[in-house]
């Protein structure tokens, strides 16, 4: 330990990041933390050391982490089997797996945007890590938000869930959250948006009932109706959810036409895809392998029509339109989202990561009128009559 010791005595806080290495040193109140990771070599981690009362631990986080997690790297290792600590290394892989896809996408020609990385915390407990790209060249808005929190739930949440049936006793109740949530805004109005979102939830009422639940979905939003793309999304959503039960996509592609309905509008917010919520009905392990094929489904129901679509010409029409198509699905994330109210009823929200789903840019004209047999109206016809895509 001496040797350790000293090396710790003299680290003071150093950071860099470069092509050739990132090196950070932090006080906690455990000991000393080392992380250190090298792009260029071929080690597959980063390596952590923690230091207590004459221990030393080792933990390894994967360099590929779009940021040190939330929890630390010793807790995750030592608590591996534990649901909180398995959905927090899926949602951190499944961040950095999309990200680095969609970067590719972006910055094909060597002029694209890079990822902000913004690690936060909450003086609550917990915090996330939001990776946006902003006004690129392929994703004029694009946001991949993870979060894993602590607290205690607020009166207005603990309603909301008492509205969808949960039987919770008492308020303000210790609670932990984790999920992922991802809203990708394309240049290009050939290219559609998506937006996903896989969440567990724990919750102890005053009794000293546990609760728990999982739930979730990804779905699509087109300017333009591309019957091809759309069903390529939703046989990739159908293919994954058959993998657990064949009742599961029918079930829950209808939840989705249901959840994703701007009233005011009568009309859906897109093609849909798929949507559960206050998923229990299961082992925690079943519905979490669950939770984790749909999440593995997202990045190749996307991709291929990001690739396909992104360097196709459009007018200004073109733009306009989808600028339009836009300030619906702002409407519906401000006045409908449940997400979106959860977070804002949650105390010391980011409010940055909530808003993260709006795009850049979006219009209202007033009286704005569809001409008959218009692409437009072929995709208002959809929008508002529903489909079986698969």
């Amino acid at each position: 330990m001496t040797h350790v010791n000293k090396l710790f005595s003299r680290l003071r806080y150093f950071r860099t990041i470069s092509t050739l290495a990132l090196f950070q040193t932090r006080h906690k109140k455990a000991g000393w933390r080392v992380v250190f990771a090298a792009a260029g070599l071929s080690t597959a981690c980063v390596a952590t050391v923690f230091c207590k009362k004459n221990k030393v631990f080792a933990a390894t986080m994967p360099k590929y982490w779009m940021a040190e997690p939330i929890t630390d790297m010793a807790e995750i290792e030592k608590n591996s089997d534990s649901m909180r600590i398995k959905m927090e290394k899926m949602i951190m892989d499944m961040q950095a797996d999309f990200c680095r896809a969609l970067g590719e996408e972006e910055d094909q020609e060597g002029d694209g945007k890079k990822w902000i990385v913004d690690r936060w915390e909450r003086k609550e407990g917990g915090g996330g890590i939001s990776c946006v790209i902003q006004d690129g060249r392929v994703f004029e808005k694009a946001g991949v938000n993870i979060s894993v929190v602590t607290g205690k739930l607020p009166y207005a949440a603990i309603q909301g869930m008492r509205s969808r049936g949960k039987c919770i006793e008492g308020d303000n109740l210790p609670f932990f959250a984790a999920g992922i949530s991802s809203v990708i805004h394309p240049r290009n109005p050939n290219v559609p948006t998506i937006h996903f979102n896989y969440r567990y939830f724990e919750l102890t009422d005053k009794t000293g009932k546990e609760h728990w639940w999982f739930g979730g979905g990804t779905d699509l939003t087109p300017y333009f109706l591309d019957e091809e793309d759309v069903v390529h999304f939703h046989k990739t959503l159908k293919t994954a959810c058959d993998k657990h039960d064949k009742s599961y996509y029918p079930k829950f592609k209808a939840w989705c036409d249901r959840y994703f309905y701007i009233k005011h509008r009568g009309q859906t917010r897109g093609v849909g895809g798929i949507f559960f919520d206050d998923m229990d009905d299961r082992s925690p392990e079943d519905m979490f392998q669950f939770v984790k094929t749909c999440a593995a489904a997202v990045k190749p129901s996307y991709i291929p029509l990001v690739k396909k679509n992104k360097d196709k010409g459009y007018s200004y029409s073109d733009r306009r339109w989808q600028l339009l198509r836009r300030g619906y699905y702002a409407e519906f994330n401000l006045v409908y989202d449940r997400g979106t109210k959860f977070g804002l009823n949650t105390p010391e929200a980011r409010i940055e990561s909530i808003m993260m789903s709006l795009p850049l840019n979006a219009s209202w004209e007033y009286c704005h009128e569809i001409k008959p047999g218009s692409p437009e109206k072929k995709l208002t016809d959809v929008l508002t009559n529903p489909r079986e895509w698969v």
